[in-house]
């Protein structure tokens, strides 16, 4: 079988939905059909394995292909977890996954090769191999979406970790107070994910309302927990000094934590997905000013800082991304 002609199978396990993907690499990696489900994690991880299996099931079935025509099995799902022993460790986005070995039950049902990873090591792979970060042998790749996680490429070669939980930048505390993001009172991940934007503009926003001031994208407390990033971006492009306050707030924190990261790991380049490349005009041009003020020189100016080249569809690349290194 020749490069082009390898089919695989990507599976992205969220929180929220999951995903099977089919696609073909080589040279270039080519998704060809996405079925998604929700995960209902109040049913139990059973369920969703269930809907797994059926569904790869029904990927491979309605493409006229069987399985000896797949060549292997990728899955990208949340830490933490054991990428040698291929299980899931208790996520704290799917409760109840206690000791999940999706691997060995993928393996012994469809008779292929099966790899897992972190989700964002999945990212920093597919990135690194197709991706933004080709061609580098220093890479970091920040999550940035739901949460904060980074996967690094270092001399060429993924790095796990000790206990594969390298890159848990989200945890860094940047400072005493701000939003909350795993489960730390101003991390990293509570400026700098979906979650925590939106608390610190429900926090904004229910100052300036006590103050009889009003918000375009907000002015009822009764809504407050209807705000979301989007809903921030979206009346930053319109101008809104608020949304522009919240941005400035979120990316001179991003600033902050890529600093440490060029300082710590030196990289050549740092790729950012999910809402970075849906926001990056509003963020970067703080977030430019801090790391121009904290970083040392010799390893900022080595550094290039880019929105992921996969786009909004990083995390359906990432899933077959570690299918195509098994």
């Amino acid at each position: 079988m020749s490069d082009v002609d390898k089919n695989i199978i990507g599976i992205d396990i969220g929180g929220t939905k999951c995903a099977v993907i089919l696609g073909v690499y080589g040279n270039e990696i080519h998704i060809l059909d996405r079925i998604s489900f929700l995960t209902q994690t109040e049913k139990g991880p059973d369920y969703t394995l269930t809907r797994i299996i059926e569904t790869i099931e029904e990927i491979v079935h309605k493409h006229e292909l069987k399985m000896k025509d797949i060549f292997s099995i990728g899955i990208s799902c949340g830490g933490p977890l054991d990428s040698d022993k291929g299980v899931i460790l208790s996520p704290p986005n799917l409760p109840g996954w206690d000791n999940i070995e999706i691997v060995d039950i993928l393996k012994k049902r469809f008779g292929v090769p099966v790899k897992i990873q972190n989700d964002a090591n999945a990212c920093a792979l597919v990135e690194w191999k197709f991706g933004a970060a080709r061609g580098y042998s220093n890479v970091v790749f920040l999550t940035f979406g739901t949460g904060m996680g980074a996967g690094m490429i270092l001399n060429g070669q993924l790095y796990n970790g000790t206990s594969d939980m390298a890159g848990e930048i989200g945890h860094v505390r940047l400072a005493e107070y701000g939003p909350v993001g795993y489960a730390k009172t101003g991390s990293f991940e509570g400026f700098c994910s979906g979650g925590g934007i939106a608390q610190l503009a429900r926090m904004k926003v229910l100052e300036k309302i006590q103050a009889g001031e009003e918000v375009s994208f907000c002015n009822d407390i009764k809504e407050l927990n209807n705000i979301n990033a989007k809903m921030v971006f979206d009346a930053a492009k319109e101008g809104d000094k608020l949304a522009i306050e919240i941005c400035d707030i979120t990316g001179a924190h991003l600033g902050k934590g890529l600093s440490i990261i060029i300082d710590i790991i030196n990289p050549e380049i740092i790729v950012i997905g999910s809402i970075f490349v849906r926001a990056k005009d509003l963020l970067w041009p703080k977030a430019v000013e801090v790391i121009e003020k904290e970083t040392l020189w010799t390893s900022s100016r080595v550094c290039k800082v880019v929105p992921a080249g996969l786009g909004e569809q990083i995390g359906d690349y990432a899933a077959l991304g570690v299918a195509s290194i098994v």
